[in-house]
């Protein structure tokens, strides 16, 4: 049964965008007086997911990353994409109208110094920019000795015809029995740490924290439960919501109490200048410029602060992780029989990709508790499998021929908890390479996930482990090795962060982290194999002298075999598997039967020879 939308895999975007809706956009630029605008990806709530009528990029260029920005002048205009969306750009993006440029580096700042015209104005919306990206932007326009200008009303809204109506979905009470926290304990808390701050008040708009500190869900982003709406909360732990009426229902209204007021999401404006004289607590990492532009031209002091949310929302609770567990095991028992499906029928070499990612979301909709997917799936074979951010369209739809890999990276939203799994799976008989290769992923996985740390410790101190195995032979990945995940929230979340250049947040208990190491050759095959994993209170080692913290592994699904090479595992490395399989067959086990069954207890079977 199909209880949320349903993943398209329709060809978007491309490049008659571009040529339909550029000369709109600088018709609308004409009459306001401006030589150029400015295109970030983001929208006012700086979402990783954007709802439709947020798409600003897309329809001004054709491109549909989830990372990139556009510069229109009124002669030139370019495009600036990350390393993982060179191909997708050249693909989308009409290079007759649009440069193609880097993001990364000097990105837009440094084309607008070498590009704007001395004396031209050029528009930004100031609500979809970061004080501090803002802040370089303005300094190249001023090498340049143009001028950058704030519009009221954004021309591409202005331009966008049928642009989609923003999301009005009902606001949901997110019940204490999967948050483990009242939220009026919760926002006395944050007023505590907002006074602590020296703050009378702090603004939030992210989506994520403004679910958790009301705990509310909704359902305005897709793959995501937020709603999207904005907060004001004082030192007293007093708030107001800032949110379309249409969205709140009478339930609502009593779940939130005479504490929380709410008003319309179109009086945010006017509620920050109602702090003149105040002292503001704002996260230039989470809100706009226009926040911070707003809260000074009214008399209020911004104060940069880190969200006061942010790091309470990582830390989850005892709840939340018992929680998180049982969705792990519902959520297994679902990727297993996928993953039996795929061992089997799957090796016809009549199935495809698309084929294969329905296959994967049916099996997870027959749990009567999922709410969404928590993201498209990536459903990669042989040379898609390479690309790391990889999805399947009808365009790119490759059939699962014997002779290479299947990598798959999917999720599911629970109101217990969010789950987030990649497994690489052979179809076919494997080469000794993609053996050699995947089992040299695998040790660097394990090697993160039975690391003991002490406190203090940083997600990038950590990153080295599992990439280990793969420098030694020469080789690398180029994303992060992990990253923070919400409870019935994002998929991502910060400030925890496993990469090169990690947060310098350290990892503390409570928090949910992916372990996700990979190896990819390009125009062959691709291997990651990921489980989400939660850091553990500190404590001693036997013969030790420092409480250390550790990982706790909330995913289980059985890792393929015929992939491992165990010449290449250690005996401590051989034993890890054979415990990861047997808490796989333990917990996972009671909920099949049949085939699948018989199935798991084969792939469970220790590595070693002998019974776990």
């Amino acid at each position: 049964m199909t209880h949320y939308r349903a993943q398209s895999f329709e060809v978007k975007g491309g490049p008659q965008l571009g040529r339909d809706h550029l000369p709109l956009l600088r018709s609308q630029l004409a009459e306001a007086g401006l030589d150029g605008f400015i295109i970030p990806h983001e929208d006012e709530y700086n979402n990783e997911y954007l709802p439709d009528c947020a798409e600003r990029l897309a329809w001004a260029t054709g491109f549909t990353g989830s990372a990139g920005a556009a510069v229109v002048l009124t002669d030139k205009a370019a495009v600036f994409v990350d390393g993982r969306y060179t191909v997708q750009s050249r693909e989308q993006v009409d290079q007759d109208l649009f440069s193609l440029e880097d993001l990364t580096g000097g990105g837009v700042a440094a084309w607008l110094a070498k590009n704007a015209v001395s004396g031209s104005k050029i528009g930004y919306d100031a609500k979809l920019h970061s004080p501090d990206a803002l802040g370089r932007l303005l300094a190249a326009a001023r090498k340049a000795g143009a001028e950058l200008v704030a519009v009221e009303t954004n021309p591409i809204d202005a331009a966008w015809e049928d642009r989609p109506a923003a999301p009005m979905a009902k606001l949901v009470a997110h019940p204490t029995e999967f948050t483990g926290e009242d939220h009026a304990d919760k926002r006395t808390r944050i007023g505590e740490a907002i006074a602590e701050d020296g703050a009378d008040a702090a603004a939030i708009t992210a989506p994520a924290s403004i679910a958790w500190l009301f705990n509310l869900r909704g359902g305005d982003v897709m793959r995501s439960p937020l709603p999207l709406g904005a907060a004001i909360i004082r030192k007293d732990g007093t708030a107001t919501f800032y949110v379309a009426p249409e969205k709140v229902t009478d339930e609502v209204r009593s779940h939130l109490g005479n504490e929380v007021a709410l008003r319309p999401e179109s009086e945010f404006e006017a509620g920050l200048k109602e702090l003149a004289g105040s002292k503001v607590s704002v996260d230039p990492a989470s809100c706009s410029a226009w926040v911070f532009d707003t809260l000074s031209d009214a008399g209020a002091t911004p104060v940069r602060r880190r969200e006061p949310v942010a790091l309470p929302k990582a830390m989850k609770n005892e709840v939340e992780l018992k929680g998180a567990a049982a969705a792990h095991v519902r959520d297994g028992a679902a990727l297993t029989r996928f993953l039996h499906w795929l061992d089997t029928e799957a090796q016809s070499g009549e199935v495809d990709e698309i084929t294969a990612a329905q296959k994967l979301a049916s099996l997870r909709g027959d749990l009567i508790e999922l709410r969404d997917l928590s993201f498209d799936t990536i459903s990669g074979y042989g040379a898609n499998g390479a690309l790391p951010h990889y999805r399947v369209s009808e365009a790119s739809n490759l059939k699962l021929a014997p002779g290479s890999l299947y990598l798959v990276d999917s999720g599911g939203q629970y109101p217990d908890g969010t789950t987030d799994v990649t497994r690489t799976v052979p179809i076919g008989e494997p080469t000794a390479e993609m053996r050699t290769r995947f089992t040299q992923v695998l040790k660097g996985h394990i090697g993160l996930a039975m690391v003991r740390f002490p406190k203090g410790t940083t997600g990038g101190q950590l990153d080295i482990l599992a990439r280990l195995p793969l420098y030694m032979a020469g080789l690398d990945y180029g994303h992060g090795t992990g990253h923070g995940v919400g409870s019935f929230l994002g998929v991502h979340e910060g400030p925890q962060r496993i990469a090169k250049a990690g947060s310098d947040e350290p990892l503390q208990p409570g928090m949910i982290c992916s372990n996700e190491p990979g190896y990819y050759k390009e125009g062959e095959y691709g291997i990651r194999i990921e489980n989400l994993i939660y850091v553990t209170d500190p404590a001693p080692i036997e013969g030790g002298e420092i409480d250390m913290m550790g990982f706790e592994n909330l995913t289980w699904a059985p890792l393929h075999k015929a992939l491992i090479d165990t010449h290449l595992l250690t005996p401590q490395e051989v034993a890890w598997v054979d415990a990861y399989h047997a808490g796989v067959r333990d917990r996972v086990l009671p909920l099949l039967d049949g085939d699948a069954a018989s199935w798991l207890i084969r792939a469970c079977e220790p590595l070693s020879g002998a019974t776990p």
